[in-house]
């Protein structure tokens, strides 16, 4: 069962997507946000979970999608593969870092910064070894 409905993608507000670019995108989304949660809703089931944590999870996957779709790629060679500088004839355009002057050794993370934010609270970020019990 999809993580999200569009309907319910439309009534968080995010940036407006058609229906078809929705489906697609919500695939790669739903990747990003079980590799983010170590594939919690893929060994429970996401609508039976307390509301706070399912409601905070559907928005993360609201938000990946429009992170997706603004940037125009799903894959993080996609994301990425923009160039430092270009020059056409005497013009010369740098796209330098706000992290590096150079422009050099950065890049765009595959998943949305906003998706931590949204996680955060949750548990669905808990990257500890749990206990097991007999």
């Amino acid at each position: 069962m999809p993580y999200l409905t569009y309907s319910e993608y439309k009534s968080y507000l995010f940036a407006e997507v058609d229906e078809i670019e929705f489906n697609r995108l919500l695939i790669r989304a739903s990747d990003v946000l079980d590799n983010v949660t170590s594939d919690f809703y893929q060994l429970n089931v996401l609508e039976t979970d307390i509301p706070f944590r399912r409601n905070k999870f559907k928005k993360a996957v609201a938000c990946q999608i429009e992170y997706f779709n603004e940037l125009g790629a799903t894959t993080f060679e996609g994301i990425n593969n923009s160039p430092q500088s270009f020059s056409a004839g005497r013009t010369s355009v740098s796209n330098a870092s706000r992290y590096n002057p150079g422009g050099a050794n950065e890049s765009k993370p595959i998943a949305a910064e906003e998706v931590f934010m949204y996680l955060t609270g949750t548990g669905l970020l808990y990257t500890g070894i749990g206990v097991m019990s007999r």
